[in-house]
């Protein structure tokens, strides 16, 4: 791939093409098509950079999803399985800590809101969710969706079998809900992070 291919391209001349770049007045929404139609690394086609030369900072960032609409808490926001989500970007140390990027298909995160689990989670943090671990055993911290409401609590299962959710702040009393067809776990809390 020549700046005289990415020129005719763009309907202008090799040389029209250097001093735009060397101007920054390349047309960014042309740019970004070409370098999709193409597949070609965008910051070669802008800044001459060679694709192996970034290929160890991005590696080093991972992308996990991040329902950013949802939040968890005692009666936090509402969740459907069509919840549109984003990707949180990561640094590769913290997947690490998550169980490995090969772990991260079964990771989600959600935003914490309110008070009910400081100073274990604090308003405002984000965690990370295992989904595949639904097992429900004393000190661990799950996130549940309760009949729409999303909750994340300790959870210990009396003995009826239903479930005491248990905030960490003792202000709040400890709730009991069955363990039905309205309650389902999404996932074990194994990790979250603040100031995001």
């Amino acid at each position: 791939m020549t700046d005289a291919r990415v020129a005719k391209e763009f309907g202008i001349t090799t040389v029209a093409f250097s001093y735009a770049k060397r101007k920054d007045r390349v047309p960014i929404d042309k740019v970004a098509a070409f370098c999709a139609k193409y597949r070609v690394s965008i910051n070669w086609v802008l800044y001459d950079q060679l694709p192996e030369s970034l290929h160890d900072m991005t590696e080093s960032i991972i992308r996990v999803k991040y329902f950013k609409n949802i939040n968890a808490s005692a009666g936090g926001g509402a969740i459907n399985e069509r919840e549109d989500f984003e990707y949180l970007r990561i640094d590769k140390e913290i997947a690490n800590l998550l169980g490995g990027v090969q772990k991260l298909k079964d990771i989600e995160s959600i935003k914490v809101y309110g008070d009910s689990m400081e100073p274990l989670l604090k308003n405002g943090a984000i965690v990370f969710i295992d989904t595949t671990k639904k097992e429900m055993k004393k000190d661990g911290v799950f996130v549940l969706n309760i009949d729409g409401l999303v909750f994340i609590k300790k959870v210990d299962i009396a003995s009826d079998g239903s479930l005491d959710l248990i905030s960490e702040n003792s202000i709040y009393p400890v709730e009991n809900v069955a363990l039905d067809e309205h309650t389902k776990v999404v996932g074990k809390v194994i990790g979250s992070i603040e100031g995001v």
